[in-house]
Order: structure tokens, then C-alpha cells, then sequence
């Protein structure tokens, strides 16, 4: 039994955890309060490019009349799973949110699997982006400035600019990241009223919230564009051990991010329909395609306005960059705390307290993956619409099928987690909703590996329908391959996944013991 010093002693301070073998191996504590926490996750939704770029192709591709309607259900969907995502966060504080849920459920070996997954989904997602931000700048500077750049060019400077950043406080980096997003959604809710205000030849129209505009056989693949307009909520636990009161904050920023991003896109979802007419918007948004949202300013809102929201659009794209290097960096970090990676991405820049390894590797990993883009792309100057149609279509798919396989496997490992702690009975409205949310997901899960092809544009039977979701199949074999391993090999190493800081408290425990 431990005397009573080494129980005071077990209870370490984050100082203490910080420099615990003279290493940083812990976050920098209270560096977010609710409003830089909310701020942070929203950004990486990025409400601009979900309003000109995803929104066009579900009602254009995917004949989808309905679209506002969809992220209503899908809402609810997300808010039941919350829920009992919510209850965790309270539980269990972890940078690797994810694998941590998942291993403190269904066990380490579970937990190591979905720590690739979650490590590969969100750079497939974060360096997607670059291919539609470059494309976005290449036009911008030959329309204004008359002058012919190379997508790959501006993609690669905002590499860095994106990691510069990646090192710096977190805090710092929630206030660019504010800033952007606040500016961004006031003019789209500028364009929602002015398109309410001035409706297409159909009026004001309600027929979008109509169930019967659900039909169509792009349904499956529509679910997987919304899930990947919702993506940044589930991200407020990876921040639990840098914000104030965390069993508080995380979970109210959940809700408050998937009640703002429900309500945002439904709203601007439906002023689209109104603003060209509900019977004609599918039409529409497949003649004009990203243009859609940029034409229909113009006419309404005049050009000055249509010329800053194409800024805005770039710069929300670099908010939610940015906001996915931070999630990546940190999942690497915790990764390397616990043995999945090695040690040294477990470690935190002295001076800001940000995983400096973690933000360096996917840095080097974004600036790989888009100049391989470059060096394959077909013609000599470049085509112009191979980052957006490959780059950002590809990635992007990739990684929103990795975070719906993740987020359903969450649902079920909070079943467990409570389950085996005895407190089903006192937690089981709430392990209700999460196995609703689960099945659900595993639905859409399953409907986006079917409809692959219509999500990366590609003919059917075509390779990349199966070779692209394959990545996050390969991922989870590999992780579960690794965990296995360590089980067999380290079991002690296997025995701390999951556990973040209490590992390492634990470990002070240890010492702490008479004879250690």
C-alpha cells in the first residue's frame, strides 16, 4: 500500500506532468475558454466553402431538391450522437479524442486501430483543402492582377504559413482562426437575407423542407458530403487538456457547434433553393457548379460584394486548414505520449506549449501530397480544375468516410465504457441515443463505400472506387496490426493507450512507492 506522501505525490500538477523525466510531455493547460474553443472547431467547416462548394454539388451532382432538409436529419443524428460523445468528454480528458474513446471502450488494441484512422482521415481532409485554395488563388490573381500562377504555387506558400502557425499558442491561433469565421458567416447570412428578400421566380418557398425531395439515387453520397460539412464539432475534446473547466466546456461547445452548423447550413441551403427557385436549383447548380453561390451575389448584392466574398472564401479555406494541422498535430502528439508514435512527437514546444513534432509531420506530409499532385498533373501549364475535381474531391472523400467510421465506433465504445464501469442503469438515456447515432452512421458508412464512384466523380468500375476508400480500410489494418503488436511485445506500452496524462500519473505513483 502507498504511505501517505506517495498519495499526495500521485496527484501530479500539470507542471509536474509537463517536465515528468525532463521531457514536455503535456499541453499547455486553460489556453481556451468556451468562445476560443467554439471558434476553433467551427473554422474547420469552413461555412463559405461548404455554402459555394458542397452545397452546389448535392443539389447539382446529386439531384438532391431537399439539401436544406438533409442537415436538419443529419443534425439530429449528430446531436444524438453527442450526446453520449458529451458524457465521455467528462470522463476521459485526451488529445487523441477519438482513439482514446474508442480505447477506453473496446480496448487498446481498438484504440491503436482507430488512432491511424483518425491520424490518416484528418490529413486526407486538411491537405485536400490546399488543392481548391490554390485553384481559388491561381484565378483570383490572373483576374485581378493578370498574372498566370500554377495552382501548386499559392498551395505550397499556404503550407507554410500553415505550420508557421501550427507552432505558435493555440490561443493565438484560436483568435486568427475567430476572426476569419466570424467575418465569413456575417456575409453569408448577408447573401441569405438578401436571397430571402428577393426570391427567385418561385417565391418564397417551403417545398425544400418536403421529405419527397430526398429521392434520388445520390442520396448515400449526399449524407457523406453533409457529415463532412458538420466535421469540426466532434474535434473539442482533442482540445479538453489545453481549455479551462474541460469537463464543462467541451461538451458545450459540442452542442453549440452542431446546433450553429444544423441551423447555418439548412438556412443557407434553403436560401439557395429560394434564390433560383426550388423546381430549378438542381439545374442550376449543375450548369454553374462552384459558381453558383458567386453568380447569385452578383445579381443581388452587386460585384464589390462578390469580389470580397471570394477573399473570404480563401481565407476561410486557410481557417479551416489550419484548424485540421492543429487536430492532426495533436492526434500525433498524443500518439507519441503513448508509444503509438515514436516518443519524440509526444513532446510540446517549450516556449508555446504546442505539439511542435506533430505540426512539423503533417507539414511534411501536405507538402509531399500536393506536390505529387503537381507532378502528375496532365498538361504543361497545369489543368485548372484537377486540384479541385482530384486533390480536394479525393482527400476530402477520404478523410469524411475515416470521421464517419470513427464517430460510429465512438457511439458504440461509449456504450462499453459505461457498461463496464456499472452505470448503464444511470447513463441509459443516454447509451440510447448513442446506439441510435451509431447504427445511423454505420448506414451512411456503408452507403458512402457503395456510391464511392459519384463522390469522387470517377465512371463506375473505376479503380479509385475502391482503391480511395481502401485507404481507410488500410489504415485500420495497420493500426490493429500495431496494436497487436504491442500487446505481444510492450504490454505495458499496449496497457497505456488511452490513458494520456493518468498514465503518467501513475508513473509518479510508482516512484512514489517505498523501494521504487
Amino acid at each position: 500500500m502507498p504511505t501517505g506522501r506517495s498519495t499526495v505525490k500521485a496527484v501530479a500538477t500539470e507542471a509536474e506532468i509537463r517536465t515528468f523525466k525532463g521531457q514536455d510531455r503535456a499541453l499547455r493547460a486553460g489556453r481556451l475558454g468556451t468562445a476560443g474553443l467554439l471558434l476553433s472547431v467551427l473554422a474547420a467547416s469552413a461555412p463559405l466553402m461548404v455554402v459555394a462548394g458542397v452545397m452546389p454539388t448535392i443539389f447539382g451532382v446529386m439531384g438532391i431538391e431537399g439539401q436544406p432538409l438533409l442537415f436538419v436529419i443529419l443534425g439530429v443524428v449528430l446531436a444524438l450522437f453527442g450526446i453520449g460523445y458529451a458524457e465521455m468528454s467528462r470522463h476521459v480528458h485526451n488529445a487523441g479524442a477519438f482513439y482514446a474513446y474508442i480505447a477506453r471502450g473496446l480496448g487498446p488494441t481498438a484504440g491503436a486501430c482507430a488512432s491511424l484512422v483518425a491520424l490518416v482521415a484528418y490529413s486526407a481532409m486538411q491537405v485536400g483543402v490546399y488543392g481548391i485554395l490554390g485553384f481559388e488563388i491561381s484565378g483570383l490573381l490572373a483576374t485581378y492582377l493578370h498574372t498566370q500562377v500554377a495552382w501548386w504555387v499559392p498551395a505550397l506558400l499556404a503550407v507554410a504559413a500553415t505550420g508557421a502557425l501550427g507552432w505558435l499558442k493555440i490561443d493565438l491561433n484560436a483568435k486568427v482562426l475567430g476572426v476569419l469565421l466570424l467575418i465569413e458567416c456575417a456575409l453569408v447570412v448577408v447573401f441569405d437575407l438578401a436571397a430571402l428578400g428577393k426570391p427567385g421566380p418561385e417565391g418564397l418557398s417551403l417545398s425544400a423542407f418536403d421529405p419527397a425531395g430526398l429521392g434520388g439515387a445520390g442520396l448515400g453520397t449526399a449524407l457523406c458530403f453533409c457529415i463532412a460539412a458538420f466535421v469540426g464539432f466532434e474535434q473539442s475534446p482533442v482540445y479538453a487538456e489545453e481549455t479551462s473547466k474541460p469537463h464543462i466546456v467541451v461538451s458545450r461547445v459540442m452542442f453549440l457547434a452542431v446546433g450553429f452548423a444544423a441551423l447555418f447550413f439548412a438556412l443557407s441551403a434553403w436560401a439557395l433553393s429560394v434564390a433560383t427557385g426550388p423546381s430549378r436549383v438542381t439545374r442550376a447548380a449543375a450548369d454553374a457548379g462552384p459558381a453558383l453561390l458567386f453568380d447569385l451575389t452578383q445579381s443581388r448584392l452587386g460585384a464589390g460584394f462578390t469580389d470580397v466574398l471570394h477573399v473570404l472564401f480563401v481565407t476561410g479555406m486557410f481557417a479551416a486548414m489550419l484548424s485540421f494541422h492543429n487536430v492532426v498535430a495533436r492526434y500525433a502528439f498524443a500518439m507519441g505520449r503513448e508509444g503509438l508514435l515514436p516518443a519524440r512527437f509526444g513532446r510540446t514546444n517549450p516556449g508555446t506549449g504546442a505539439p511542435a513534432t506533430g505540426s512539423l509531420l503533417q507539414t511534411v506530409v501536405a507538402a509531399l501530397v500536393v506536390l505529387a499532385f503537381a507532378l502528375t498533373d496532365g498538361s504543361p501549364a497545369g489543368d485548372p480544375t484537377a486540384p479541385v475535381l482530384h486533390l480536394f474531391t479525393w482527400m476530402g472523400s477520404v478523410g469524411a468516410l475515416g470521421v464517419t467510421v470513427l464517430m460510429a465506433a465512438s457511439s458504440f465504445a461509449v456504450i462499453a465504457f459505461f457498461v463496464r464501469r456499472g452505470a448503464a442503469g444511470a447513463q441509459l438515456w443516454r447509451l440510447v441515443a448513442a446506439g441510435l447515432a451509431g447504427l445511423a452512421l454505420v448506414g451512411i458508412a456503408v452507403y458512402t463505400v457503395k456510391d464511392f464512384a459519384v463522390l469522387v466523380a470517377a465512371e463506375k468500375g473505376s479503380v479509385l472506387s475502391w482503391v480511395l476508400p481502401a485507404i481507410i480500410g488500410v489504415a485500420a489494418v495497420a493500426g490493429l496490426a500495431h496494436g497487436l503488436v504491442l500487446k505481444a511485445r510492450r504490454p505495458e506500452a499496449h496497457a497505456r493507450i488511452g490513458l494520456g496524462n493518468e498514465a503518467f500519473r501513475l508513473d509518479q505513483a510508482a516512484e512514489a512507492e517505498p523501494g521504487a
